[in-house]
């Protein structure tokens, strides 16, 4: 689990985040939405340590990172599992490369115990057979699936994703989510992910939090959000289906 209390961001007296405080549950999907500038992708960044928040507590399992040491955040890190918006492969390494990066990195496994977790991870995903190619051999949807196993790769207990969906079509965005969520249980993992796709929140959205303009405006599910009485949500859905 990890949570948020009362926390802050500011840029040249510009409030970003203004005294957020939510709860991510482990084994669910946790999905933060909200339009383009409202502040998520900086909240992102808060929970896992790329930026540091002017006031407010983030709680790993109740251990806080605002506190932690270097040594101390380097160990949480390697809890971590990462997915990014463009998939951030390296065009140079085969995918299986790729997946075997972060276990050649912070791993003390033989480089065969190695290689059969990549392996283990690339059947999780179903991608085996592109385990030999490049980057720039598969597909997207097939990137996307290559840089979910690099991300559970070290079996991470957290899991963050930012715009899984960017650049897919909805066919290839619906298999993204449907992973996701499967790894999640399976795994038994907290899952953040940071969407403005409507249609991941009704197919994902276990526990959902909307901000605008920096501020947590509501707190639910994808059975919930359809008749939430929130105006500014209601605006953001509608607009986001008109799309």
């Amino acid at each position: 689990m990890i949570e948020i209390k009362y926390l802050s961001k500011s840029f040249e007296g510009r409030t970003v985040l203004n005294n957020i405080s939510a709860t991510f549950e482990t084994g669910k999907t946790n999905l933060i939405i909200g339009r383009s500038g409202s502040g998520k992708t900086v909240l992102l960044k808060n929970i896992i340590g790329l930026l540091r928040p002017d006031k407010g507590e983030i709680l790993y399992d109740g251990r806080n990172l605002t506190g932690m040491k270097k040594h101390e955040l380097d160990v949480l890190r390697r809890e971590m599992g990462m997915l990014f918006q463009g998939s951030a492969l390296f065009d140079s390494m085969t995918v299986l490369e790729n997946v075997m990066f972060p276990l050649d990195m912070f791993s003390a496994d033989t480089y065969k115990e190695r290689e059969k977790r990549a392996m283990f991870c690339l059947e999780r995903v179903n991608l085996l057979e592109a385990e030999h190619l490049y980057p720039s051999e598969i597909s997207g949807g097939m990137m996307k699936r290559a840089a979910i196993a690099r991300a559970i790769a070290l079996n991470p207990k957290y899991l963050f994703c930012d715009e899984p969906n960017s650049g897919l079509d909805p066919k290839t965005a619906l298999l993204i989510d449907d992973l996701i969520h499967g790894l999640t249980k399976d795994y038994k993992m907290t899952t953040i992910v940071n969407t403005h796709d409507m249609n991941s929140v009704m197919n994902i959205g276990e526990s959902i939090i909307f901000i605008k303009e920096g501020i947590l405006e509501w707190r639910g599910n994808k059975n919930e959000i359809i008749t939430s009485n929130n105006q500014a949500l209601n605006d953001f859905i509608f607009a986001s289906r008109k799309r």
